[in-house]
This record gives C-alpha cells, structure tokens and sequence, in this order.
C-alpha cells in the first residue's frame, strides 16, 4: 500500500465533525487534489492520528469522516537547549528535530549569541516541524521554546530534568559520552552559540549539575552537534523498540 498523505489537525480541533482548514486544506484540496471519497492520514502532533476518509471539500475548508483512530506513545525523551545564533540554518535543525523525534528545543539567551532570542516562538518554525513531521510519518512535534535573559534562565528550566548535559569544546576527549547517555530519559543537552560559552556560562552550568562532555576532535557547527546528539539519542532508542 503506498504511503498516505498526512496533514496536521491540531488537538484542539480533534474532533467529531472532523474539519481541516487553513494552509493544510488548501494543500490537501488545491495542491494533492485530493477527491472526495479518498483516504489520508491526519495527526495531531501529540500522539494522534488516524485514517479518515474525506466526504466534503470546498474553498475554505475539509471535511472528514473517523475511519481508524490511534495513539501512538510518546518516544522522546531528548531536549536541545540551544545557544541563539542569528542563522540560515535554524530551519534546518527544525526539520531534523521532527525527523529524529527530539522532544524539544529551547533557545535562550547566551553571552555570545547574535542577536536577541525572540520572546515568542514564531509561527513560522511550528510550520517548519509540521513539515517535516508529515513527510517522515512522525505522530508527535518537538515542544519549542525560548528563553530571553541569561543562562540563569536556562538553568532555572532545566530544574526539572534528570540528566543535564553540557556539550563543551573545553571539555577533556575523555568525556565523550557513551550512546546510552542520550537515552536516558529526561535529557537535556546543552549547546552553545557559534562563539561558544563564557567562563562565566561554563561555571555556572557545572556548578548547578550539568555534565561537561565532549564530542570530539572537531570544532562542531551548531547545527552539527545538534544533528550528532539528536541522533545518537534516535539510534539508541530503535534498539529497545
């Protein structure tokens, strides 16, 4: 059976009648010229989703009929909190995150950071992860987030988390860590901008319980070590899958 065509329904409108509208139906309706009668997969972004069999289609809106519904278990278990960098390649991490099944991404406020870290996330990124999500079937999006300020915000979120990883260029090669440790669960690994961390920052974070790890040799690019870490984390989780 060929894949089916996913479209994003969010929680809120996950309901019986089962309406799409917006961006999704137009895509569903004008682009796909998807035609009554036919079967898509739709998705909540948090564990739902479903075959539904279309019986109504206008200008502005979707309508579709329950065929099977489901709820798949959340997977996650890694977030990124990511050092804001004024960056092309944001997107790209977006996409990847859906893709690897990353839990969420936080972007805050570093002393080398260029820029200023929005103080709301954009709509245009949720849109980036939807697609991604509808391409790679993923059921659940990464929760996206930013935190304006200092690393003093970063630290006050990350109280909540059992395993706090500090992904350090200074750090010894010796601390690489294994691939388990990315599948632990509640995970929060820290990246810094392209300028890296302060002392100030470093110190900070090793006082108040982050692991310093390295990952290696190389002198990695943002959206590399987030690849690498997203990565390591999927990897690992297929084995007990």
């Amino acid at each position: 059976m060929a894949r089916l065509n996913s479209f994003y329904l969010p929680t809120e409108n996950w309901k019986t009648p089962f309406v799409l509208e917006g961006g999704e139906a137009k895509h569903l309706g004008k682009v796909l010229r998807t035609r009554v009668g036919d079967t898509v997969r739709l998705f909540d972004g948090c564990g739902r989703e479903g075959l539904f069999t279309v019986t109504a289609i206008t200008k502005s809106k979707v309508q579709f009929d329950a065929v099977e519904e489901k709820h798949i278990p959340d997977p996650r278990n890694i977030t990124l909190a990511i050092g804001w960098n004024k960056s092309s390649r944001r997107n790209w991490i977006l996409e990847k995150s859906a893709e690897l099944q990353t839990r969420g991404l936080l972007f805050f406020q570093s002393e080398f950071s260029q820029g200023k870290v929005p103080a709301e996330v954009k709509e245009s990124w949720n849109e980036k992860l939807v697609a991604a999500a509808k391409q790679c079937g993923n059921a659940w999006l990464p929760e996206l987030q930013t935190l304006p300020g200092s690393i003093e915000k970063l630290i006050e979120v990350a109280a909540s988390y059992d395993n706090k990883l500090f992904l350090w260029e200074k750090a010894d090669k010796d601390t690489v860590p294994g691939n388990s440790v990315f599948a632990a669960e509640s995970t929060l690994a820290v990246i810094g901008p392209e300028g890296g961390f302060s002392p100030r920052e470093a110190e900070l974070l090793i006082e108040n319980g982050f692991t310093p790890c390295s990952l290696g040799n190389s002198i990695l690019r943002w959206e590399t070590a987030a690849l690498l870490c997203m990565g390591t984390a999927y990897l690992e989780r297929q084995k007990n899958d």
